[in-house]
């Protein structure tokens, strides 16, 4: 028996969760882009040391909702801190500890659950804002505090550590050589919809909504991936696409190299765009999108 759990990566929008939960793993299983709100499920990556397992559950930020998407998010971080053995509390080093993040703090404070508190993107902020920061969580009296940067990956050793002695003894929750147990399907949907997040401007990313169906291999070894991409408006459909279709063959050309990656193949990504009218409003349209 070896320490072995999962470990819930909390905190508000754009701080960092995603490149941090990638940095920890060793391997891209979120994507990420400097939108909020980008990660739009619970991702699981898993790192698999010589005296342990960690799940690392990669969540939505929490925010204050705006639509029935906002709601499922929300409860979506809700349920996986429920049914965490530990978790990682993010900060972001370059601004200052806000409402939403004590917001966030109240709520570890009632789960009795291992609280690791990483200040991230230190590599961004001065040597004083850090300490501030640390200074200012450590009211809060969780159970360790660790600066960080993701995106560098220092500080990363000193996190596995702290969770490493904090997590309960069990057996491996998964193979040792996995390190996310999230389908293809899912995978290659949010590679495609990571090339469109940083390339489209104002509200139209949080717009867009990817769905991959069946994935095939042709008998010449080719990998069929049959993606919809999915707007709001008819009029955001032409912007996805771009003038000529231009936007829309330079996101499948880069989406391809990290589809083969994925798949160890050449890859032929199917890439369609269609309208399902102002789908972050309504249930029916999230349960028919996958959220």
């Amino acid at each position: 028996m070896s320490p072995s759990g999962f470990v819930s990566v909390v905190g508000r929008p754009n701080v960092g969760k995603s490149t941090l939960v990638n940095g920890l793993v060793g391997e891209k299983v979120a994507i990420t882009s400097p939108r909020p709100q980008t990660t739009r499920n619970t991702i699981r990556g898993v790192l698999t040391t010589d005296n342990a397992q960690l799940v690392f559950v990669d969540t939505p930020g929490l925010h204050k909702p705006r639509n029935a998407l906002g709601a499922r998010l929300n409860s979506l971080v809700e349920g996986s801190i429920a049914d965490a053995d530990a978790v990682l509390f993010v900060l972001d080093a370059t601004g200052p500890i806000g409402p939403g993040d004590r917001r966030i703090a109240e709520r570890l404070m009632q789960t009795g659950t291992p609280v690791i508190v990483v200040v991230n993107k230190v590599d961004a902020a001065s040597h004083a804002e850090t300490i501030i920061q640390l200074e200012t969580a450590g009211e809060w009296d969780f159970d360790a505090y660790v600066p960080i940067s993701a995106l560098k990956g220092d500080g990363l050793d000193r996190v596995i550590e702290e969770l490493t002695t904090r997590l309960p003894e069990g057996p491996f929750l998964f193979p040792e050589e996995m390190y996310t147990d999230q389908p293809d399907q899912f995978l290659a949907a949010e590679l495609v919809r990571e090339k469109y997040l940083s390339r489209l401007r104002e509200e139209l990313p949080h717009s867009v909504a990817v769905v991959v169906g069946d994935i095939e291999t042709r008998d010449d070894g080719v990998v069929v991936v049959p993606a919809t991409v999915f707007v709001e408006r008819e009029s955001q459909k032409g912007m996805v696409i771009g003038k000529g279709g231009q936007l829309a063959k330079a996101v499948g050309s880069e989406a391809r190299v990290d589809l083969e990656r994925l798949f160890g193949a050449r890859v032929f990504l199917d890439l369609r765009v269609k309208v399902e009218k102002d789908w972050q409003r309504f249930d029916h349209a999230l349960d028919r999108l996958g959220f």
